[in-house]
């Protein structure tokens, strides 16, 4: 048989009616949450109670952070220049990158490939070679991110606190130990450390920040339209921005065409 150029084993309609993962999307409305919901589409099977406390957790993690984040600031200012709703939030998303939201999938790739290693070792090597260890530092958080020990703390209470999670936290050890400089496990860390428990692949780390923080997206850019001015994101040239280019100036005669 030949095979043909799309292919998904995620949905598909038999006889008019669209199914998702095998089973009738009609059946699901009413009877799943959305985190059952979507762990249902990422993992092609329905998730145990505690899988889906676990995935709650971390989506309400990572729903919203202030309005500070280069994310809701990009939303915020696309919105304010007169763009609506689904625009603005994409712009938000598109906002996200290994500074921001982006290092899950990095943290969750460093994780599942060094696990079985010895930490210390891991580190040593990564430092050597001056390599950033994805996952771990914050720019406010600086003794603990109250956000990774929450997570781990679920964790334990639903069993997925295991090799990984183990591996994840001496890593911050090691860090300190041969750095003489503390890094805190950040959140991103902590998720990578769980979804790897949960036999999720890395390179679906991004995905659980866009589906958890996009919500707050929605929010600030909702904000923005209805309390908000059109162009009032516009920067105050006098109060906010150093000018260092050059001062004002002629333009030689030799280009002057009028």
């Amino acid at each position: 048989m030949e095979k043909k150029k799309w292919r998904t084993a995620v949905s598909w309609h038999f006889n008019h009616e669209a199914y998702v993962r095998g089973y009738k999307l009609s059946d699901l409305v009413g009877n799943l949450t959305f985190t059952e919901a979507i762990y249902l589409v990422l993992k092609g099977e329905l998730p145990t109670e505690a899988e889906k406390q676990m995935l709650d957790a971390i989506f309400v993690a990572t729903v919203e952070h202030s309005i500070a984040p280069p994310s809701v600031i990009a939303a915020r200012a696309v919105a304010s220049g007169g763009n609506s709703l689904h625009v603005a939030v994409g712009a938000g998303i598109l906002a996200f990158g290994e500074a921001h939201g982006g290092a899950l999938e990095g943290a969750m790739k460093f994780i599942q490939e060094n696990y079985k290693k010895n930490p210390e070792n891991v580190v040593a090597e990564y430092i050597k070679l001056g390599k950033r260890i994805p996952g771990y530092g914050h720019r406010y958080y600086k003794e603990y991110d109250p956000r990774s020990k929450k997570i781990m703390d679920v964790a334990k209470r639903l069993g997925f606190y295991g090799d990984f999670c183990q591996f994840a936290e001496e890593v911050e050890k090691a860090i300190e130990k041969i750095k003489g400089k503390k890094l805190i496990m950040n959140v991103d860390g902590a998720i990578a450390a769980v979804v790897s428990e949960m036999g999720f692949d890395w390179r679906l780390g991004k995905g659980f920040f866009i589906i958890g923080r996009t919500a707050g997206l929605v929010a600030h850019v909702y904000e923005e339209l209805t309390m908000e001015k059109p162009f009032s994101k516009r920067l105050d040239e006098e109060k906010e921005v150093e000018y260092l280019g050059k001062m004002p100036r002629e333009l030689p005669e030799k280009y002057r065409k009028s």
